[in-house]
């Protein structure tokens, strides 16, 4: 009997041990994706409060949908050379009187001129029997981001686009803003001169 109880205690000791040292281990390799964390942040609800657009959610994880809405909304500023204009008519904060709301009919449609020849691409899902489908898969979009290189053209590098920032985002972070992209309407460009009108 005294065996048994002195296995328990080691083997419980053991387990123990081994826990604490996965978690040592996992901190001095840096940071992990943190699987759990989409649950009660308040990055989604604020994400949701900010969407410019009606949002649908089918075969979509809310809250990667809402984190996604906090990441292209409030942080990547995405909307001042994806929407062209980028602001609703009045609401230009630039011109220093607009509240900054967003021009939903044309938001992140592209369109927008950034450099003789460049033009910001449409980031909204083509319609696809009627609902909303991303073109490019969320490899290809991590690949894009990570690396510059254009999915349909791989020897073209993204020019202007802030990847070499964004490439540092988390893959729990890309696949928040590719679940975002891929809830919004789709949308055709507006007419503008420069990004941020």
């Amino acid at each position: 009997m005294k065996r048994s109880v002195l296995s328990i205690v080691s083997m419980t000791g053991f387990l123990l041990s081994f826990a604490l040292l996965a978690t040592i281990h996992g901190r001095a390799e840096g940071p992990k994706e943190d699987k759990g964390r989409e649950k009660d942040d308040s990055r989604i609800q604020e994400g949701f409060r900010i969407a410019p657009v009606a949002l649908h959610f089918k075969h979509k994880n809310r809250d990667l949908v809402g984190l996604g809405s906090y990441l292209v909304n409030a942080a990547g500023g995405c909307n001042d050379c994806h929407t062209c204009p980028s602001y609703a008519t009045g609401h230009n904060p630039y011109d220093g009187v607009g509240d900054g709301k967003t021009n939903a009919e044309n938001y992140l449609a592209g369109g927008t001129p950034l450099a003789p020849g460049v033009v910001s691409t449409n980031l909204t899902p083509a319609t696809v029997g009627g609902l909303p489908e991303q073109g490019h898969t969320l490899e290809e979009f991590v690949k894009m981001i990570r690396t510059g290189h254009d999915a349909d053209d791989p020897n073209r590098i993204l020019q202007v686009m802030p990847w070499p920032v964004y490439r540092n985002l988390t893959n729990s972070d890309l696949r928040a803003i590719y679940e975002y992209l891929s809830a919004i309407p789709p949308a055709e460009p507006g007419v503008c001169q420069f990004p941020g009108q």
